[in-house]
């Protein structure tokens, strides 16, 4: 049947070439709302940083601003330690020997494929192999406060609460050491990238409307408190450094930053110091390595681009070629998403995979390449979901692994010349074979707490993706990127929760949306409709269709007859309260009464006899998730 299913590309899911050109500030970010009563916490980082090549530690000191724009007196506040995950007897370390289904990146396999028996090489990690922070003084306005480290957090409490609209200077002195590549952090990764400086100093934990945020790190998602950095690290020399922020020192570093007009400062001693400011940002991650490559693309209109990889004849060409792809792509975001609102983007190679953090991703580079600009798409789509839409992703992580997704299919699709007529075809695989697996969970299970990592894996990047490719079936194509557009637009800067897209999405469509939130996050109700009888009556044909899911869903319904002529019927949910438009412009379209979730069946009349139908698909476009296909054609000789 799926000669006669209507083409996904005839749905109309053309991306728009307009987007608003609005310059972003701290401002924007610490917006209070007298209508809806939003704040958000601010920081200011400044540290100096002092780094060992020799043996990976370093000691530095944190001065931070603390900013408490709650309504709430604080008399404790939190840190992340999270480099304390990699050592023998962590809650990382536990975990990983506990799940069926460890992280391959962290576990050796002892066994066979058939039978795996699982190691954790955090466990095996020896005092000069660990990862620490250890923090040996902190004060807060002058006044040395009592704390206790417990795991990956730091527990402080503060020698004078912290009253609503206060901001506090807390001075700290820490003691720090790089553990071996075991996940996303590490030293000397198995491509030789000896630094990949991520979630290496100590973070302020997030105080929001729920409360504090301070799960221990167990190698899943983070969660960050708005504000700005300033970072100065002084390193040996011969390491080429680059990460999130703009250098404020780039005649003395050298190494590609440098203005190739002004003169050079000659820097005396072993070591160099580099000087970053990251402002209006929740991270701060930077990798160094002696062999980097340093390469620069200004993007017209956009950021200059920075990529950084290793002298490797092996790679060099594919990270040549990746250059010209990753403008396309930041041009792309920035069109059908919103303006990239930072002056410089990074892709770095370094950590164990693909991760994206403030101005920056570090990727592994020994790739083909296709997978290289694949990598380089995802990662770099998360500028927008995650760290400029900072959504919790310990709690959400649907929302910015799984938009992330959805449009750097999306972006794939077009800048790679794939023409798929799904994009997201993947995806939906993914999601069904979940749903039909035994193993899945709601998707407001909390990131660490999923029983399986596959089941994690399907449920934050599928299923994510496909809440948003369905809610296109949903309110149509056109309200779908006007959605995402004004999503971008009105929580830039903050951390929106998914009622917040659910509301972007009612505001613009008109409809009622808050059974497609429950039913898709809270539950594993899943999607399963079809034709349970098509009847003779007279010279019309009367059509029934059973709802066996639970979940509710609109119908559109394709009837294609022996003569090649085509037309739909579409059946909207009533609980809805809504029509989308016809998403086939060249096809007639019969809008139906509504169907009540309640009745488990619905019948309508196709005008014509029963002889003249060839057949009738319900959902042509395949964009609603049925778990179950085989019902939703039936065909006639």
């Amino acid at each position: 049947m799926k000669k006669i299913f209507v083409s996904f590309l005839s749905l109309g899911f053309v991306l728009s070439a307009c987007a608003k050109n609005e310059k972003t500030t701290p401002a924007n970010a610490e917006m209070q709302s007298a209508s809806n009563q939003y704040w958000q916490q601010h920081v200011e980082y400044q540290m100096d940083i002092d780094f060992n090549v020799e043996n990976y530690q370093y000691k530095g000191k944190q001065v931070l601003k603390y900013t408490n724009n709650s309504p709430d007196v604080l008399d404790r506040v939190f840190y992340h330690l999270y480099f304390n995950a990699f050592q023998p007897g962590s809650e990382m370390d536990i975990r990983l020997q506990n799940i069926a289904d460890p992280d391959g990146r962290m576990v050796n396999n002892l066994g066979t494929r058939e039978e795996p028996k699982y190691e954790s090489r955090i466990a095996k990690l020896q005092p000069n192999e660990i990862g620490y922070i250890k923090v040996n003084s902190l004060s807060q306005d002058g006044t040395a406060v009592s704390y206790k480290t417990e795991g990956t957090i730091l527990e402080v409490d503060l020698a004078r609460p912290i009253q609503p609209g206060q901001t506090v200077t807390l001075v700290m002195d820490f003691d720090g050491q790089v553990p071996v590549q075991i996940r996303r952090s590490g030293r000397n990764n198995r491509e030789g990238v000896a630094l990949s400086m991520t979630q290496w100093y100590p973070k302020m934990a997030e105080y929001d409307f729920e409360g504090w945020h301070t799960p221990p790190y167990l190698g899943r998602e983070f969660h960050g408190v708005w504000g700005d950095f300033d970072v100065k690290l002084t390193i040996d020399k011969s390491y080429v450094v680059g990460g999130s922020g703009y250098i404020q020192n780039p005649q003395e570093v050298g190494h590609g930053y440098e203005d190739p007009s002004k003169p050079m400062k000659k820097v005396r001693g072993k070591t160099l110091t580099w000087h970053f400011k990251a402002p209006n940002v929740h991270d701060f991650t930077w990798a160094a390595d002696p062999e980097y490559l340093h390469d620069k693309v200004q993007v017209k209109n956009g950021p200059v681009m920075h990529f950084l990889y290793k002298n490797n004849p092996k790679i060099i060409d594919n990270w040549k070629k990746l250059q010209p792809k990753a403008v396309e792509t930041m041009e792309f975001l920035s069109k059908n998403v919103g303006k990239y609102p930072y002056d410089q983007y990074s892709v770095i190679q370094g950590g164990d995979g693909g991760m994206e953090y403030a101005m920056c991703t570090l990727i592994t580079g020994e790739r083909s390449f296709g997978s290289l600009v694949g990598v380089t798409v995802h990662e770099m789509a998360h500028s927008w979901f995650q760290h400029v839409l900072a959504t919790n992703e310990s709690k959400h992580e649907w929302m910015d692994e799984g938009f992330t997704s959805f449009i750097s299919d999306l972006c794939m699709n077009e800048i790679m010349d794939q023409n798929r007529e799904n994009p997201f075809q993947g995806a939906y695989r993914g999601y069904q074979f979940l749903a039909t697996s035994g193993r899945e969970q709601p998707q407001s299970t909390h990131a660490d707490r999923y029983e399986f990592n596959q089941a994690y894996g399907i449920s934050a990047y599928s299923k994510g993706e496909v809440f948003l490719a369905q809610l296109g079936y949903i309110i149509g194509q056109e309200d779908l990127l006007k959605t995402i557009k004004k999503y971008y637009d009105d929580f830039k800067f903050k951390h929106p929760t998914p009622n917040d897209i659910k509301r972007t999405a009612e505001k613009v469509s008109g409809m009622h949306l808050d059974w497609y939130l429950t039913d898709w996050t809270l539950t594993t109700n899943t999607i399963d409709y079809g034709v349970k009888e098509v009847a003779e009556d007279g010279n019309n044909t009367k059509v029934t269709l059973e709802r066996v899911g639970l979940m509710p869903m609109p119908m559109d319904i394709l009837v294609v007859y022996k003569d090649g002529t085509q037309e739909t019927f579409y059946a909207p949910l009533r609980m809805m309260r809504g029509e989308k438009p016809n998403p086939f412009d060249n096809l007639k379209r019969t809008v139906l009464p509504d169907w009540a979730w309640a009745y488990p069946t619905y019948d309508f009349t196709i005008s014509k006899p029963k002889s003249s139908i060839k057949a009738i698909v319900v959902d042509p476009s395949q964009l609603m998730a049925d778990i179950k296909r085989d019902n939703n054609t039936v065909e006639f000789n």
